[in-house]
């Protein structure tokens, strides 16, 4: 299916690795001019050649913290029109609630909330005005369902769910949307890191604790960046323009229930 992405342009934020990369990847295969983005030089810079290799797209490496005004100024001046934008970004380390203060709590809103809305802000009223914009936010299937240690990362991306509800609907007759998509468990960095707090709070192996995770879910696996990437590139599609304000949990059937 040709997407009808050639020629756009794409922001994917925290994409040197993992969901971001993957989102990159195939916006990148469906003819987007992308620009990539992450804290480390050298693995953004190594992510940027490989997806120019893969792809032949044009693919802009922009080195920078998101969540700072200065990451987002370096970002919107590499591509001050987005026609499509992915907002992505890590999330506060795995943690029980009773250790997180005021701090920990206010960095991770900004990380997972404030940040995305202010870039949606920075992009919106353009997309407006050219008649098509395409939104997508990376959050987490922890917004549908709880997961142990990801307290704060759940409540600010259940929060940015909230925020934008209203805003999707509000800019949809000008042919410009907004959705979600909440990763289950997705092989990333992530992810291997929760297996690893688990593993020290279970006092078992990862090898263990990994086999156990497998088998929670329907899939009997983990999902893998790439293909959770084809479906961020189709909400991102001219096909797309009658979806919004809709989050999409990609987690194998992990989530047992009807809607």
């Amino acid at each position: 299916m040709d997407l009808g992405l050639s020629g756009r342009t794409a922001i994917v934020c925290a994409s040197s690795r993992g969901l971001g990369k993957g989102c990159a990847l195939a916006l990148a295969e469906a003819g987007a001019a992308v620009v990539v983005n992450g804290r480390d030089e050298a693995t953004l810079n190594a992510t940027a050649e490989e997806l120019r290799e893969r792809t032949g797209a044009e693919i802009t490496a922009v080195a920078a913290d998101v969540a700072s005004a200065d990451g987002q100024a370096k970002l919107l001046a590499a591509c001050p029109e987005p026609d499509i934008l992915v907002n992505n970004n890590a999330g506060p380390p795995h943690r029980d609630f009773r250790e997180l203060d005021r701090q920990a709590m206010i960095d991770g809103v900004v990380m997972n909330m404030v940040t995305p809305i202010q870039l949606i802000q920075a992009v919106i009223d353009g997309m407006i005005a050219r008649k098509f914009g395409r939104i997508v936010n990376i959050t987490s299937a922890s917004v549908r369902m709880p997961l142990v240690g990801l307290d704060l990362s759940s409540g600010a991306r259940a929060g940015l769910t909230a925020f934008v509800a209203g805003i999707a609907r509000q800019v949809v007759e000008h042919n410009v949307t907004i959705n979600h998509i909440l990763p289950g468990a997705i092989d990333t960095d992530r992810l291997r890191s929760g297996l690893k707090y688990a593993s020290e709070k279970q006092g078992k192996p990862v090898d263990e604790i990994e086999v156990v995770r497998k088998q929670a879910i329907p899939a009997k696996r983990f999902g893998n960046p790439e293909e959770f990437g084809k479906a961020c590139a189709f909400l991102a599609s001219t096909h797309a323009g009658y979806i919004t304000g809709q989050s999409l949990l990609i987690d194998g059937g992990a989530f047992n229930g009807t809607v």
